[in-house]
């Protein structure tokens, strides 16, 4: 049960979204256990942000979710994939890109709690 929550200020277009959903879908499997039959990814961009006091400058804000916990070895892989991504195409630089992982112990789904 993971989710990605990409927001971003750069404009993307709906081509570009498509590119950065797959690419991201393929990415959750770095994770151990983690797939993505069940990934819920978000796409924001155009997003008022600012980062060091500059807002004219290409930046990311991702939040990765996952039910349980992970490894920091596997986080830092996924960082570096999610990174990569975004600079690849969204020509946002790591530097300017953050990504928060947050563990849930419950994740509700079709009427009921795993």
């Amino acid at each position: 049960m993971p989710s990605i929550n990409v927001k971003t200020n750069t404009k993307l277009t709906a081509p570009k979204k498509e590119i950065i959903k797959r690419r991201l879908f393929d990415c959750i499997g770095i994770i151990p256990g983690k797939s993505d039959q069940y990934l819920m990814l978000t796409i924001e961009d155009n997003v008022d942000m600012a980062f060091h006091r500059e807002s004219d400058m290409k930046m990311a804000m991702v939040e990765v979710k996952i039910l349980g916990g992970s490894t920091k070895d596997a986080y830092q892989r996924l960082t570096k994939a999610i990174c990569m991504v975004l600079n690849d195409e969204a020509k946002v630089e790591g530097e300017n890109c953050y990504v928060k992982f947050e563990e849930v112990n419950y994740w509700g789904y079709n009427g009921f709690i795993f």
